[in-house]
């Protein structure tokens, strides 16, 4: 068997995953958890179900806010008076804020915390839903769904973060795939639940009833989600040196001794200690580090690192069709020959919850499972690349989807079609997104949190453009090839994976120098 290199010679995302010299082949935790008790990798099942799940909570609701909008576009254009124009105009203001929020507020986690930003995006939420159930005028909705988006912008990279505090790299793909399931079940489940008390009670109430859940929501993490921002607590340790050149030198140091009140080093302080209950729960968790860096540094990742980029462009392109898909459905529905009203397009979302639900299901465990199959027939030795081979055929059934649903809309087929369409589409989004996100959390885990500031970033900006420019794409085109375009577009994304699975690991050696050098920025001391 050929000798197993060091782990301090792999490059970023490579690790040794399995331990073939031992009789067992023993599993390697990575990342190594400490010894103390309030480090998030040591801390119980419970625990950390209780924390994940209220993130997974935040999500949904964060995504029925900002996704549930569609069905209320019949109530828009009779009390209101909104066109189509202006309410793809209020969607794309809404990846605005999505985009712009994520730049502005992600960064704070460095320095404050991951708990502050939950409950200021939690508590903007709340307002946001009371302002939307009460808007009188066309230019508040562009006003509301801009702040809605400022608020639930850090949903996606503050939870990414997140499952990297608590979890171990062989658990990653199936608490993203939780993670972006929730995503999916507040974008599809939402607007099933909400057709209904739109036909029942009216828009406003939709919105009323979502500010209740998010009410209960903020009080949900104000006492009981603890702060996940594991900071070591660094003891300086004096020693005492002797140095005849320094006390032939130095009058003040006759002796050659270095006082004690300058230590010499710093040592990691691993004594069992489990923090209060008022301790865990503390709003500001403040740190030494500076925060400056980190609203310059994600643009630099962005094009420093090919793994970024192409989580970027693959996470954005993927949110910009299931937007596209959500935007033409509300509108082209309500019309001949289907004349559907909110209820009946909210059943109509339930295809790609199907979808979506599948592959929650089945494609994160198999990822986490064939990664672990593909370590083993790799010495050991895991590589953030295996990952990838999952998006290839999820290419496929995006591309598929799409088509489906497009043409299918265009020629007038019969609904079921057009579902069945949206599920094969859900399923592929999530195996996407699932796969791209998770790569890139193996590949460069301790510079996440500027890493997903950028592929956020770009996916909402990504979106935006696409909102914005849907209207006039529309009516240049048709819905018909409009659909075609973005599915062989789709398609041709298929090429990224391959590409990084031939080159991936070579791109990661060239970086690694940078890699370690934007790292070592990253270490905190607790004030």
């Amino acid at each position: 068997m050929q000798n197993q290199a060091s782990s301090d010679e792999f490059p970023p995302g490579t690790v040794l995953l399995i331990d073939r010299n031992t009789p067992t082949s023993e599993f390697i935790l990575s990342p190594t958890p400490s010894d103390n008790p309030d480090d998030p990798l040591n801390w119980s099942s419970l625990r950390k179900a209780v924390n994940f799940g209220l993130t997974c909570t935040y999500v949904l609701f964060t995504f029925v806010l900002i996704d549930v909008n569609s069905l209320a576009y019949r109530g828009y254009i009779e009390e209101l008076g909104l066109t189509y124009a202006t309410f793809n105009e209020a969607s794309g203001s809404n990846f605005a804020g999505l985009a712009v929020g994520c730049l502005l507020l992600v960064p704070c986690v460095h320095k404050y915390g991951r708990r502050p930003l939950y409950l200021i995006s939690a508590t903007v939420q709340f307002a946001c839903a009371i302002w939307w159930a009460n808007i009188r005028h066309g230019e508040e909705l562009i006003a509301v769904s801009l702040l809605a988006g400022l608020s639930g912008s850090i949903s996606e990279a503050i939870v990414m973060i997140t499952v990297a505090d608590l979890f171990f790299l062989h658990q990653h793909a199936r608490m993203n795939g939780i993670f972006i399931f929730m995503q999916s079940l507040g974008a599809t489940g939402g607007p099933i639940a909400a057709g209904y008390v739109i036909t029942s009670m009216g828009w406003r109430w939709m919105w009323r009833i979502i500010a209740i859940f998010l009410g209960v929501n903020l009080l949900l993490v104000l006492f009981f989600f603890e702060e996940s921002k594991y900071i070591p607590t660094l003891i300086g340790q004096s020693t005492v040196s002797k140095d005849p050149e320094n006390a032939k030198t130095k009058g003040d140091h006759e002796k050659g001794t270095v006082p004690q009140s300058a230590p010499s080093h710093l040592s990691i302080d691993s004594r069992p200690r489990r923090k209060s209950y008022s301790q865990r729960l503390a709003l500001v968790t403040k740190t030494k580090q500076p925060i400056i860096q980190h609203f310059y540094q994600p643009f630099i990742v962005l094009f420093t690192f090919p793994a970024v980029a192409f989580t970027a462009l693959s996470f954005g392109s993927i949110l910009a069709w299931f937007s596209a898909n959500a935007s033409a459905g509300s509108f082209f529905l309500i019309y001949e020959p289907y004349d559907f009203g909110p209820s009946a397009i909210g059943l109509f979302h339930l295809g790609g919850f199907v979808g979506c639900i599948l592959a929650t299901f089945t494609a994160p465990f198999f990822n986490d499972w064939l990664i672990i199959w593909l370590a083993r027939r790799n010495e050991g030795i895991f590589e953030p690349e295996m990952r990838l081979w999952m998006m290839i055929p999820a290419a496929v059934l995006n591309a598929i989807g799409l088509l489906v649903f497009g043409i299918g809309l265009g020629r007038g087929f019969h609904w079921i079609i057009l579902a069945a369409g949206q599920a094969i589409f859900g399923f592929g989004f999530i195996v996407t997104a699932d796969a791209a996100l998770t790569y890139l959390n193996d590949c460069y885990p301790e510079i996440l949190g500027d890493a997903l500031i950028a592929v956020v970033f770009v996916r909402n900006g990504l979106a935006m453009v696409i909102r914005f420019s849907f209207t006039s794409w529309l009516a240049g085109m048709g819905i018909q090839h409009t659909f075609i375009l973005i599915g062989v577009i789709a398609f041709a994304t298929m090429t990224m994976p391959i590409l990084l699975l031939l080159y991936g690991k070579k791109a990661r050696v060239g970086t690694a120098a940078k890699y370690r050098k934007f790292a070592s920025r990253q270490q905190v001391r607790s004030d």
